[in-house]
């Protein structure tokens, strides 16, 4: 199993560096260097001593890939792709274009980003298979035809129409949590929890349910499922002791692979509800062309995602004894 986890470990890498790249190039492709400069020193009207000043300090001043006015392997070294992103792999993240340590932001904005990504995620999960084991259940019947015609409806619904029904409902009429913002403390922030993660469940049940209904009714046609009727065991037994065992691989594919993106936060719920995670910040970022912080969100981003994959490749064979890793 070690000896898998290297090789997944060493095949990220290129994977890792094809994907700072990517954002590297299609970040210079819209703003270059001196738009940065501008954006930073807060206009249009600037000296262009100033922008050079800004650039020199920031280490934007040389090439982006190529120095041909220096020698050797200072051609490459000495370019903003090189000086700006093998430090990520370190996991040094450096300093934003405004002078903020970023990865004290990062340690400081995860929190928040946890605080409403996990309940939402282990409430929604749950929400999620209930109401798909309750459709298949009762399949052929009239609750499995309201219900998928329910579940269509939620998911042909804009996820910004749930944050301003919500927010309009809970907050305004009801006054039941307060409409946005983030307290102080952990005493405090719960209020600030509840209508988020409400919205983020019911935005999800639309595509959560009928993706657990998809897999559960694959299952029960299966022949394991005929033979286990056949020796008088009941529907629910049959069930919970076999459909749902059977169906974990699939269900453990997307869990898990969800589970490392949860520290990079909810970018729309953030934004809209005042919270100071890590997807407000990487909106604020873009929208003050802070490349810094795109850039070191992006990597993490990534490796948290090929955490992901190689985590569900390693459970895989705590629940099939037929997947051994070598």
């Amino acid at each position: 199993m070690w000896a898998y986890i290297c090789r997944r470990i060493l095949y990220a890498v290129p994977i890792l560096i094809g994907v700072n790249l990517l954002t590297f190039m299609l970040f210079f492709l819209v703003n270059s260097p001196d738009d940065m400069a501008r954006a930073q020193l807060g206009g249009k009207y600037v000296k262009d001593e100033a922008i050079e000043a800004w650039k020199a300090n920031h280490g934007y001043d040389k090439p982006l890939f190529f120095n041909s006015g220096a020698d050797g392997l200072d051609k490459l070294t000495q370019t903003i792709f090189f000086q700006k992103s093998l430090r990520l792999f370190l996991f040094d993240f450096g300093i934003s274009d405004d002078g903020r340590s970023i990865s004290r932001d990062i340690k400081d904005r995860m929190w928040p980003s946890l605080a409403i990504a996990l309940p939402t995620f282990v409430v929604g999960l749950m929400v999620n298979i209930t109401v798909a084991i309750l459709i298949v259940m009762f399949r052929g019947a009239v609750f499995e035809l309201i219900a998928v015609i329910g579940l269509v409806m939620l998911m042909s619904i804009s996820g910004l129409f749930y944050i301003i029904v919500g927010q309009y409902v809970i907050s305004v009429l009801c006054h039941l949590a307060p409409i946005s913002g983030f307290g102080t403390g952990p005493a405090d922030s719960w209020r600030f929890l509840i209508l988020p993660v409400i919205i983020g469940v019911i935005s999800g049940i639309g595509s959560g349910a009928r993706w657990y209904r998809t897999i559960f009714l694959e299952e029960i046609h299966k022949d394991y499922v005929r033979t286990a009727r056949a020796k008088g065991l009941s529907e629910i037994r049959v069930f919970f002791r076999h459909v749902l065992k059977n169906a974990m691989l699939p269900i453990l594919t997307g869990v898990v692979v969800v589970i490392p993106l949860l520290f990079l936060g909810i970018l729309i719920m953030e934004s809209f509800f005042g919270i100071p995670g890590l997807g407000s910040y990487t909106i604020e970022a873009i929208e003050s062309q802070d490349f810094a912080i795109v850039r070191a969100m992006v990597f993490l981003g990534s490796v948290l995602y090929i955490a992901g994959l190689i985590l569900t490749d390693i459970s895989y064979t705590r629940f099939d004894p037929r997947v051994r890793l070598s």
